[in-house]
This record gives C-alpha cells, sequence and structure tokens, in this order.
C-alpha cells in the first residue's frame, strides 16, 4: 500500500492548504481513463459508436452501447489499429462553440510536426523520465477529451492557421480552422504569451507528467503543474482565472472512501458492486439513469473512486476543505454555471445532476489589488514556496 501526504507530493499540498480542494469528489462511473475522461467534458458514456473492431463498452440494454474501459478514438492517426470508437451526443466544446466563446484542448505531444530533444517525432514523441526509468511516448489517444465527437474532433492534428487563432473556430479571414480547438501543450504557452489566452482550456500534460501509475509520478506530475501554474500567475489575466486541478480515474492511487452508488446499472455480468447483477438497489427501487436516447441505460454505475480536486485561482477560498458532493462532471456544470446562463447537455448527461464546485470559491472577495497577492509561486521540483516569480524553467 502507498502512502503519500504533503513530504511527497509537495505542491498539491501547498495548492491546497493555500486555496481550496474537495474531500467529496469522486469520478461519475468506475472504470479508466477514457470514460473518466468523457465525463469530464461530456458528462455522459453512453452512446457508443465502434468504428474499428470491438470497444470496451458493454449493452446498454437498450440496443446501444456504453463506455466502461479504454478505446481508442476513431479516426485520429495516432489511434489503435485494431479497436476505436467515438461517442454520439454533444460536449461541452458544442455548447461553447454555439455561444461563440473561445476554447481549446492542449495535450503533450499532440503537434506531430515537432521533434523532441531525443528525435522523437510523430505519434512516437516521447521523453525519458528517470523517475518511472522509462522512455514514455507523450500522446495518449485514449486520453484526447475531444476527439471523439466529430464535431469537435482533430483526428489528422491539423496545425492552427496562426497563434491568434488558437481557441477559435474561424482564423482571421473567417475560414474554418483546420485545428477545431485541438492543440498541443505548447501551444498553449504560445496562445497565452502572445495575449490570445482561450476562455476555457482543457489541459493534459505529457504522459510522463500526467500522474498516472506505471507511466508516471507524482514527481514528475508535480513538475508539469508547478510550471504552469507559476507561468499562469505571472500573467495579468490570472486576476480572472481559475484552475481545476482533477483526474479522470484514480489509476491504481486509489483510497478508502466508498459511497454507495448513486446512479445505478444492471448489467448480468458488468455489475458486481451489491451483488451479481447489480450496482444499486434494483431496477424497481433505484432505476438506472436515462443514457442518449432518453432510456435508462445501464454501464453507468457510480459514483467509483474518490478522486482529487483542488481549485487554485485569486477566487479560491483560502484553506478551504469542501465536502459538496462533486464529480468530474462538476466541471461541465461550473463551465455551464460560468459561462453559458446554466445551460446543460441534456440526453442524460450526469451535468444537470451532480453536484456544483461553487463552494470553493469566493467571488465576493476585493481582487482588485496587485495580482501576485493571490499568487502562491512553487519550486518545480521540490514543490515548496518560493518568494518571488520563478524563471522560466519551462523550454518554451
Amino acid at each position: 500500500m502507498g502512502y503519500f501526504d504533503g513530504n511527497t507530493v509537495t505542491a498539491f499540498w501547498n495548492y491546497a492548504q493555500h486555496f481550496a480542494m474537495s474531500d467529496n469528489n469522486w469520478t461519475d462511473t468506475f472504470g479508466p481513463s477514457t470514460p473518466g475522461m468523457l465525463e469530464v467534458v461530456a458528462a455522459q458514456t453512453n452512446g457508443v459508436q465502434p468504428v474499428i473492431g470491438t470497444s470496451s463498452s458493454i449493452a446498454d440494454g437498450q440496443g446501444g452501447l456504453t463506455l466502461t474501459g479504454d478505446t481508442d478514438p476513431g479516426n485520429d492517426v495516432c489511434s489503435s489499429a485494431t479497436s476505436t470508437m467515438l461517442m454520439g451526443g454533444k460536449n461541452i466544446g458544442d455548447l461553447l462553440n454555439a455561444e461563440h466563446i473561445s476554447w481549446g484542448s492542449f495535450m503533450g505531444g499532440f503537434d506531430l510536426t515537432l521533434k523532441n530533444a531525443n528525435g522523437t517525432t510523430g505519434c512516437a514523441r516521447s521523453t525519458f523520465s528517470s523517475n518511472v526509468n522509462g522512455t514514455i511516448v507523450d500522446y495518449v489517444p485514449h486520453h484526447a477529451f475531444f476527439q471523439y465527437h466529430k464535431s469537435t474532433a482533430n483526428p489528422s492534428h491539423a496545425r492552427p492557421s496562426s497563434v491568434r487563432a488558437i481557441g477559435h473556430t474561424h482564423d482571421l479571414n473567417g475560414k474554418v480552422d483546420p485545428a477545431n480547438h485541438n492543440y498541443d501543450l505548447e501551444d498553449f504557452y504560445a496562445a497565452v504569451k502572445a495575449g490570445n489566452f482561450p476562455a476555457v482550456s482543457y489541459i493534459k500534460m505529457p504522459a510522463f507528467r500526467d500522474g498516472h501509475a506505471g507511466n508516471s509520478d507524482p514527481l514528475d506530475e508535480q513538475v508539469g503543474n508547478v510550471e504552469l501554474i507559476n507561468f499562469l500567475q505571472k500573467q495579468p489575466e490570472w486576476r480572472e482565472t481559475a484552475v481545476i486541478i482533477t483526474y479522470d480515474d484514480s489509476d491504481g492511487w486509489y483510497d478508502h472512501q466508498y459511497v454507495a452508488p448513486k446512479n445505478a446499472s444492471y448489467d448480468p455480468t458488468a455489475d458486481q458492486v451489491n451483488g451479481p447483477g447489480l450496482c444499486g438497489l434494483g431496477a424497481s427501487k433505484q432505476p438506472a439513469p436515462k443514457g442518449l436516447e432518453g432510456q435508462p441505460v445501464n454501464g453507468r454505475c457510480g459514483p467509483g473512486t474518490r478522486v482529487p480536486l483542488i481549485v487554485v485561482s485569486p477566487y479560491a477560498r483560502t484553506n478551504y476543505v469542501s465536502h459538496t458532493y462533486t464529480t468530474q462532471a462538476s466541471v461541465v456544470r461550473f463551465i455551464e454555471d460560468n459561462w453559458l446562463r446554466g445551460q446543460r447537455l441534456g440526453g442524460g448527461a450526469f451535468d444537470a445532476t451532480t453536484g456544483s464546485i461553487m463552494d470553493l470559491f469566493d467571488f465576493d472577495h476585493d481582487h482588485s489589488h496587485d495580482l501576485r497577492a493571490d499568487a502562491l509561486f512553487l519550486d518545480p521540483t521540490s514543490g515548496t514556496v518560493i518568494t518571488s516569480p520563478p524563471d522560466e524553467h519551462h523550454h518554451h
């Protein structure tokens, strides 16, 4: 059994003490990365559309499929050649597009034209980590937030037409931008430096820094997060920025907490939480949640494991622990409540039923003073507090 505290994950410990965290935040369903990653953008895992081979899904009991495991996104040039799928329904990107609000997905390794220090390029870009003593491929297709919905996908990893176009559906000439809101982590740094900071950004570190047991490590994860947050805290936009740190699944770093199922499922093989074929109290007492087509569907048993959620922001409460029940879909709900007047995705998505993270914030606090006053600069390697902003460790 592993044990991690402030001596090991020092940066997160310091962020939690200075800002706000939850002790009641969960994955929406049991399962690994792809279902959790879909929850944080679409709040829905029902509606699987197989593209190549079979997906890690189960029959939903209504003639459709619900995703329960990892499967690569269909048509992504870096995806598996034997098993891929797409998703029906909508995600938060669709709602933001409809309101012409800038947004982007920024993933380590996404730009296939770059060459890493070790000479790797394309889908094989990789980085050596001494902490895990291995060379890890940067881009993981089954972690790619928006590649599963055709409306928000960039399957060829096409590059944006310019730095100014990042975050936008159309380029400066009014043409549809080829990147379609999907970019590399490097593009986030470039856009912010150029004064083109998207309203909403989903950021995924290269795999060696993503905190996943086996291919990453809490110390590598710390470096990526601290470099990013130090950078953001030095920007003029910091006074109106919030960083939400959370996870697509427990990755094996799970803890002892358990909560009884709030979303039921009754697949005879897959569901075993409350007995054979049972996740919940039984279909008559606790019906399964509705899927994309409005009928109760199997495969969405949850919540699963408890996972961290930390908010780093000038608006975050100080040294605050929220006890409100929240899930990955609460991130979707926050974006909807803050930018979209409380719109919801519909189609049985969990954004309509999950809790709100709003109590981690204090929006009444006066933030008109020096933007650095609400900043916390940390050493990326040790995670300890430093008094002045560091030099750019990042290689951009």
